[in-house]
């Protein structure tokens, strides 16, 4: 079976950086040399500590990014879908990915080499003007999340975890589009496995979540964001 190619042409990202760019006439040569590849469900296609092979794009799919912690705990930085960039962190500063990635499922990436990428940032001002507006908005989420972990207690965390979810994959006949393990959960929403599953039993038996498998639904999203909504306002 004939592996797919990831056509910028034929992509229907409107988020994408490239895609966003694609009619400019610099483009061309570079999307010329870009290379798609296809990763497996779980497959890992970034490794921390690797040398630093560019900026990937997802053309098709679901990535989790991780950041090893203490006793060699991972923890989840980010969830990614159609369209994303993922490698950007330590791009351009370091010669070694800070993070790794993972797909959540079969997922389909672009991916655009360093000497590519550092050469689109020094001519191609309007996307360099976009990463720079979208590094600035990242760095705002990552120290809301640290905030939010200090002064969250677990329930609220993995609420919060939940809600983020859903507002990133959205539901589909009232299941979340994303299959997560429950210690996934727990490595986002920094707590426990075990916490985890404390939390989504007493939210079940409160009618506010359903589940079905592993995947989950939220029944009573206005009750949910009701029970953290003070901390969107610190």
């Amino acid at each position: 079976m004939k592996e797919e190619v990831a056509i910028c042409n034929a992509c229907s990202n409107v988020n994408c950086f490239i895609k966003k760019h694609i009619h400019l006439d610099q483009m061309k040569d570079y999307i010329d040399r870009k290379r798609s590849f296809g990763c497996k469900k779980s497959q890992q296609f970034i490794i921390e500590g690797a040398p630093i092979q560019g900026l990937y794009f997802i053309y098709k799919g679901k990535v989790k990014t991780v950041k090893t912690g203490i006793n060699g705990r991972e923890q989840i930085v980010r969830f990614t879908k159609d369209g994303d960039t993922v490698g950007f962190r330590g791009f351009g500063a370091s010669k070694r990915y800070l993070i790794g990635a993972y797909a959540l499922e079969d997922t389909l990436l672009c991916n655009f080499s360093n000497e590519d990428m550092l050469d689109i940032l020094r001519n191609v001002p309007e996307i360099t003007f976009d990463l720079m507006l979208f590094y600035a908005d990242e760095l705002n989420k990552s120290e809301n999340k640290i905030r939010k972990i200090a002064q969250m207690n677990v329930r609220e965390r993995v609420i919060d975890t939940l809600l983020y979810i859903h507002k990133k994959f959205g539901q589909i006949n009232g299941i979340i589009e994303l299959d997560l393990s429950r210690k996934e959960i727990a490595d986002f929403a920094g707590t426990t496995e075990e916490q985890v599953i404390r939390v989504i039993s007493s939210l079940k038996k409160e009618l506010l979540i359903k589940s079905v498998g592993k995947k989950i639904g939220l029944i009573n999203i206005d009750k949910l964001q009701s029970e953290i909504r003070e901390h969107k306002y610190l």
